[in-house]
């Protein structure tokens, strides 16, 4: 029996400390890329495809009220200490929501030449190529959780990987075989993975003749 305190769980406190660091500095990297207008999109024949239209007008109400608080706190906390450091956490999560916010529009879904790249903010970024793909449609579906981002579906072909907006999915690729593919909480072996676009037609318009093109290359 695992002891308290010992290696394995200062070993899994230390990474979930290291992914929480590394996630907020993406954050503030997402505010820079989005306020110089430098998306995450590498030069070339590749087309961004964006998913954050539904989620856009919620997180700006959340901005706006986040605003008002750090307003708020200043003109009605009478002591000094105390408002301080409601100050700093209500500044941080403002700067946060932002970052969030960002980092949803300056990482886009991409559909390249070889390949396509699935994508979630800072946090979500797997690169599926075109021949492990075997049909890509449109289905629309409602996911167990309206909270968590990814979430995991078993199928008769096995793993669907499902990285959601608002709990919803709209888009599913079958692979012509399982493959291991990165996630936030580590690697995992999936044959199927929906996922949300904003015009989900258009997306699968455009990634059946990537297949095609791949298919007669």
């Amino acid at each position: 029996m695992k002891e308290p305190g010992s290696d394995a769980d200062r070993t899994s406190v230390f990474s979930l400390v290291r992914r929480a660091v590394l996630f907020e500095l993406r954050l503030y990297r997402s505010v820079a890329r989005w306020v110089s207008r430098r998306p995450a999109v590498p030069a070339g024949n590749v087309e961004a495809v964006g998913y954050s239209q539904m989620v856009t007008p919620v997180m700006w109400l959340w901005i706006f009220g986040s605003a008002v608080e750090v307003v708020v706190v200043h003109l009605l906390i009478p002591w000094p200490t105390v408002r301080i450091v409601l100050l700093i956490v209500s500044i941080w999560g403002l700067i946060w929501m932002v970052g969030f916010l960002a980092s949803l529009k300056v990482y886009p879904h991409l559909i390249g030449d070889s390949e396509l790249r699935i994508r979630h903010g800072a946090s979500v970024d797997i690169t599926v190529p075109w021949d492990s793909i075997a049909s890509v449609v449109a289905q629309r579906r409602d996911l167990p959780s309206s909270i968590r981002t990814l979430q995991f579906r078993t199928t008769e072909r096995g793993t669907d990987l499902q990285v959601g907006v608002s709990g919803e999915v709209n888009v599913r690729v079958v692979l012509t075989h399982p493959m291991t593919v990165p996630t936030p909480k580590g690697d995992r072996e999936v044959a199927e993975l929906s996922f949300w676009v904003d015009d989900p037609h258009a997306f699968v318009a455009r990634a059946r003749a990537r297949l095609a093109k791949t298919a007669t290359s």
